[in-house]
């Protein structure tokens, strides 16, 4: 088995079990979606789905949030962790989406890195998730599954990234990404037992010992 075929397989057989990829995070446009993304680092979704719900009855819009003070903010998302650091990012992003994109969140890469507290996977899901663009946003589970799967080496999620979107077809990447934390949720936890993980059991290492 070459490595394309096992990306086509795992790729197959992840769409027979997730047809349907309903976002984990709970909002209603890009920007409850990039706050409760932003949230998430560190933080399971889960425990963001009961924290937003709070914030944004308060400021679902940039234009509300910053007359909240950070301390206000911080209060709010505490349960969540880094709520320092976090709500002064919330409150900063809210200034500048005002002030530069007329209350709007920017549907581009460059543009979404440079708010504070957004990195390149927080951006890719708004990319991807908001606006349709193709982006392979890379978590732990994604990480953790393309390295087991020998798809990647491992050795950076900027690396699983690249490989990803060398072996996945690019119309399948905004549907792919949430299918492989959807498979390694339910079937490939980081720690315990791995006797329901059947896309590791199929790619068994014997198997792909030949491959570039």
């Amino acid at each position: 088995m070459k490595k394309k075929e096992a990306a086509d397989y795992v790729r197959i057989e992840l769409e027979k079990l997730y047809p349907e990829t309903p976002i984990p995070l709970d909002h209603a446009d890009a920007f409850t979606l990039l706050i409760a993304v932003l949230l998430s680092a560190q933080c399971t979704d889960a425990r963001v789905n009961t924290i937003t719900p709070h914030l944004f009855k308060q400021a679902n819009n940039p234009f509300d949030m910053i007359k909240l003070s950070i301390e206000e903010i911080r209060e709010i998302i505490k349960p969540c962790g880094l709520s320092p650091a976090k709500s002064k990012a919330i409150f900063n992003l809210s200034q500048i989406l005002i002030n530069e994109h007329n209350g709007e969140v920017p549907a581009s890469f460059e543009s979404l890195e440079a708010l504070p507290g957004v990195g390149h996977k927080t951006a890719s899901v708004v990319m991807a998730q908001a606006f349709g663009v193709p982006a392979f946003p890379v978590d732990t589970h994604i990480h953790r599954l393309m390295t087991r799967w020998k798809l990647t080496n491992g050795k950076s999620v900027e690396q699983t990234e690249r490989d990803a979107k060398k072996l996945f077809p690019e119309e399948s990447w905004n549907k792919l990404h949430l299918q492989i934390i959807f498979y390694g949720r339910e079937y490939s936890p980081a720690r315990g037992n791995l006797q329901n993980d059947f896309i590791t059991q199929t790619l068994n290492p014997k198997l792909y010992q030949s491959w570039d």
